[in-house]
């Protein structure tokens, strides 16, 4: 989507905040012994209270409102009767709708107590997310986002799942410019232009280079087995660069 008014930078900002707000929440109800069930109930109550709709569920008929992967699944992981863990990495990946805009936010979350290099790990994912977030402009080419998020691993001893891209977002959840790598591709030739709508995820590991499916049509695991953070942001490109709307209480 590229923003054509007021009207659509409204929208955007409103359920940019939606979706944001929902991932605070559901971040500080994480503790050992809740369920993935219950942690995307409560997604879903903050959604439908501020009159959004849960986007995976709306679109592709995912069963449940948010993904939730916890421990070896670092994507599009399925709600249910799964106990988090003391120790475990949870990613939490929000996306909603509201009057017709999407926007789409995620964060990894380490349960107490966490090792150091898990504690790391998601430090630094959210450093690689904010690498490729300053490279965000009118003008820019969108290959300088995967270029600097990938020097940022290659310095700190990352690897870099390479089959989970940023996506254009805005109209609906998934949408042109498709397959924006977070990772150099020397291929990509595109250039952002002013408004266009679109995430910035990166999936940083300590091994993985690519997502694997598993035994169910939705949850992916890292390949090889390692653990892995995923951090997202939905971004529109201005000329004074990266406008974020998926932060909280915008």
């Amino acid at each position: 989507m590229t923003v054509s008014g007021d009207d659509d930078l409204q929208g955007l900002k409103e359920i940019g905040r939606i979706c944001a707000d929902t991932l605070r929440v559901m971040g500080e109800a994480i503790e050992p012994g809740i369920t993935t069930r219950e942690l995307d109930r409560i997604g879903r109550d903050v959604m439908e209270a501020a009159g959004a709709r849960p986007a995976p569920e709306l679109v592709y008929g995912f069963p449940g409102a948010t993904c939730i992967s916890v421990g070896e699944e670092i994507a599009h992981g399925i709600p249910g009767d799964r106990k988090i863990r003391p120790g475990e990495l949870v990613n939490i990946d929000v996306s909603a709708e509201k009057d017709g805009y999407f926007a789409d936010t995620a964060a990894s979350f380490a349960v107490p107590p966490v090792t150091r290099a898990a504690e790391r790990l998601c430090r630094d994912g959210r450093r690689a997310m904010w690498t490729g977030l300053r490279q965000v402009g009118t003008g820019r080419p969108l290959a300088g986002i995967g270029r600097a998020v990938g020097a940022f691993a290659r310095k700190n001893g990352y690897t870099l799942v390479r089959n989970l891209a940023s996506h254009g977002v805005g109209a609906s959840l998934h949408e042109a410019p498709t397959e924006i790598a977070t990772w150099p591709d020397p291929s990509e030739r595109r250039i952002m232009t002013d408004g266009l709508v679109f995430t910035v995820e990166p999936f940083l590991s300590l091994g993985a280079e690519l997502a694997e499916d598993g035994d169910d049509p939705w949850t992916l695991y890292a390949r090889p087995r390692a653990l892995t953070v995923q951090y997202e942001h939905t971004v529109v490109a201005t000329r004074n660069g990266p406008l974020i709307l998926t932060l909280p209480g915008r």
